[in-house]
């Protein structure tokens, strides 16, 4: 009779385990999360593709805070290759694919490259801060050191479950894996860990962040409004204001995406009983944290004048027809119209090339006949009846 006992609670606990790898959401349901989980490898793959790739184009010219730029690309852009596609599959399939090995391969990778991408952000936020309220400037052996840090730290933080300090298990839907956030009721270990996360590398980088961010905002603040009252306006002045918005959009985006699913996963301590909240609640947090690996691109592109020439190099080398429009510019004295190939170009010395056309206008203005010129505008324009040729922007060859 004991016997009979023992195997109906292997049987259970068997049953139980199986369970948990099974999806508790409806079919329709699981295939919705596979395809935005699927939508969010690609524009993330492309999008953080396209950053290391402009990164290597001008690796000579990255330093400081950028490099930490390429560290988080890298994360957000591994993540999703080497994790994800395993989510997406297990979501068509309605059961987490492989099992326990596969669920600690899961949650392991997601926690490395989740703590990897706080750090970096955090780092960033401080050698910002420090850059801005100290003029202490980090030379680019310590950003790689820092870069290294940020990795070290995360995978030997993350694997501690491996050796019995908390665990990586299915999440309350069951197509995902994390750290077991209820083991904190289970042992002294467990419950060591799950407070050590949260506070350490949870709260304290968030803390980092916001605080950073927001002494520097309001020196550049002060500092501006010094420059302004005196009647300085200032380039660097600009350009540092629009350097620390994008970092402080980065920063403020990343907490905002992970916030829900840590408030969540802070709240499933507190409650032995996985019941408390529905599936659909721990689902929705987790795939609005998933969204972070996407938007940095786009920051980029936005704020950062360089990123955006460089990604205008590199489609104009990809596809040449791009930089092909041709138009037809006709002068005043009824001879055949001038072909001028049109392509964005941008050149330090704009100012000095320009008076340098102007001059070799005046002393042959048959030149322009046969003359290519890579410019953005052309306008013709005759004076004394001379045919002059003002070209905004740069020509570039003759």
């Amino acid at each position: 009779m004991l016997s009979n006992y023992s195997r109906n609670e292997e049987l259970r606990t068997g049953n139980s385990i199986a369970d948990s790898f099974t999806s508790k959401l409806a079919p329709a349901v699981d295939i919705a999360v596979g395809l935005i989980i699927m939508t969010i490898v690609i524009l993330s793959v492309l999008g953080n593709g396209v950053v290391l790739v402009i990164s290597y184009r001008r690796r000579k010219k990255i330093a400081g805070s950028e490099l930490l730029c390429v560290n988080l690309a890298v994360v957000d852009f591994l993540c999703c290759i080497c994790f994800y596609p395993l989510s997406i599959l297990s979501s068509f399939s309605h059961v987490w694919l492989g099992r326990h090995i596969t669920c600690v391969y899961y949650g392991l990778g997601c926690y490395i490259f989740g703590l990897c991408g706080m750090f970096t952000i955090a780092a960033i936020s401080v050698i910002r801060y420090i850059k801005t309220c100290y003029a202490i400037w980090l030379e680019g052996v310590n950003i790689r050191m820092v870069c290294v840090a940020t990795w070290v730290i995360a995978a030997v933080w993350s694997s501690f479950p491996l050796f019995g300090w908390g665990e990586y298990v299915p999440e309350p839907y069951g197509i995902s894996c994390t750290i077991a956030w209820r083991r904190y009721h289970t042992s002294m270990k467990d419950a060591v860990y799950v407070i050590c996360s949260f506070t350490c590398f949870v709260l304290l980088p968030v803390l980092l962040i916001m605080v950073s961010q927001c002494k520097i905002l309001l020196k550049i603040y002060r500092f501006s409004r010094t420059l302004s009252a005196r009647g300085i306006h200032c380039n660097l002045r600009r350009a540092e204001k629009h350097l620390s918005v994008m970092f402080f959009c980065i920063s403020f985006g990343f907490i905002l995406a992970w916030a829900p699913y840590a408030i969540v996963s802070f709240l499933f301590i507190f409650h032995k009983d996985a019941q408390y909240m529905a599936p659909e609640g721990f689902i929705f947090p987790a795939l609005f944290a998933k969204s972070s690996h996407v938007y940095n691109p786009f920051i980029y592109f936005y704020f950062n004048k360089a990123f955006r020439q460089e990604l205008r190099n590199l489609l104009f080398s990809l596809f040449p027809k791009l930089a092909l429009n041709r138009v037809g510019v006709y002068t005043d004295n009824g001879v055949h119209p001038i072909q001028i190939q049109l392509q964005e170009q941008a050149v330090a010395r704009a100012s000095r090339s320009s008076n340098l056309l102007r001059d070799h206008s005046d002393q042959n203005p048959g030149l322009y006949s046969q003359m290519i010129c890579w410019v953005s505008k052309v306008e013709v324009t005759p004076s004394n009846g001379e045919q002059r040729v003002d070209c905004q922007f740069l020509p570039t060859s003759t």
